[in-house]
């Protein structure tokens, strides 16, 4: 099985690929679109800044491309965020792969210390959706770091709570996408990435 992981200007692409390691599974590193086409499975990772990380992906193509895709895709963190319709994170036009706006964490302010944003560390999943999510995977915690959220939708494939009820993952025909790490997620995390490369 040949993997891809979409190289572009964002972090945590190297914890994806020691994930995968981990796993027993070599990823290809590539921004080549050739190569992202034909590989089996694609892996859209993220950690920055929406605004800055789309005008890169402009500039590559990769803004067309990642659209395109017919294989299996799994968006990580911004790589979800950048796959909806729009950000609030500097006002930025995104993929459109999901009909979904992306906006910014807000603490009411009689709760301002007990929720910080950025919203960081373990949360729990509940009403976890197939094929990326199996069953044993309910009510399990996984890892989160993020100011910014997809509220909950017909995408939706899995929700958590932080100040309200959001995603914590989405799907739609052959896109999958986390707003958490699943990399950084134990053993759960370890499931999801198993799940996703059976598909």
């Amino acid at each position: 099985m040949k993997i891809v992981i979409i190289k572009y200007n964002a972090g945590n692409i190297q914890s994806v690929s020691f994930a995968l390691e981990r796993l027993g599974y070599q990823a290809e590193i590539t921004a080549d679109h050739d190569t992202i086409r034909k590989a089996d499975k694609v892996i859209f990772p993220g950690v920055g800044e929406a605004s800055t990380t789309m005008a890169y992906l402009k500039k590559e193509g990769l803004d067309q491309l990642i659209p395109s895709l017919t294989q299996p895709v799994l968006g990580i963190c911004l790589g979800m965020q950048l796959m909806c319709s729009h950000s609030e994170e500097g006002n930025t036009p995104c993929l459109g792969i999901f009909d979904e706006k992306v906006k910014k964490f807000v603490a009411p302010v009689q709760d301002s210390e007990r929720f910080k944003i950025p919203h960081m560390g373990w949360n729990q999943l509940i009403n976890v959706k197939k094929p990326l999510f199996s069953q044993e995977l309910e009510n399990e915690f996984v890892y989160f770091v993020h100011s910014f959220y997809v509220a909950t939708g017909p995408d939706t494939a899995a929700e958590s709570h932080y100040i309200h009820p959001f995603s914590a993952a989405l799907r739609k025909n052959n896109f999958f996408a986390t707003q958490f790490h699943p990399e950084k997620s134990s053993k759960a995390g370890e499931q999801i990435l198993k799940n996703f490369l059976s598909l």
